[in-house]
């Protein structure tokens, strides 16, 4: 099923927004990249802080279940839009395996107006041009 969002949702979000939702994933893609822990956490909203209780949970868990985030080979930021209520950021990854993903990141806006991550589903991705 594709869950395009209609071109109207993308442009309701600033470009600022649009511009720190990247600078979250990015940030967090290279503690990932460096071992990181804390500071790969630190980009994670509360609500999943407090489903892995520390940074060392957190990371293994991403090591293990999460390899293209982990080590991506290649990043490319695509479409933002609005899932269901929440904002989804898609970034198309190329693992360590060779085979290309979809990252569709569930964002969260805090009290403070920083952006967290609040989930990321990864998906087949239909096609291996990035």
């Amino acid at each position: 099923v594709a869950m395009a969002a209609p071109p109207a949702a993308a442009q309701e979000v600033s470009s600022a927004d649009q511009a720190a939702i990247r600078q979250v994933i990015q940030s967090q893609l290279d503690a990932f990249q460096h071992d990181d822990a804390g500071a790969a956490w630190s980009y994670a909203s509360p609500s999943i802080q407090s489903m892995f209780t520390t940074p060392e949970i957190f990371l293994e868990m991403v090591k293990t279940g999460y390899q293209p985030v982990y080590r991506p080979r290649e990043v490319e930021f695509r479409q933002l839009g609005d899932v269901g209520g929440s904002l989804v950021q898609d970034v198309f990854l190329i693992g360590p395996d060779g085979r290309p993903v979809i990252a569709r990141y569930s964002m969260e806006k805090q009290p403070d107006g920083s952006w967290r991550i609040n989930g990321c589903a990864l998906t087949q991705a239909p096609d291996q041009n990035v």
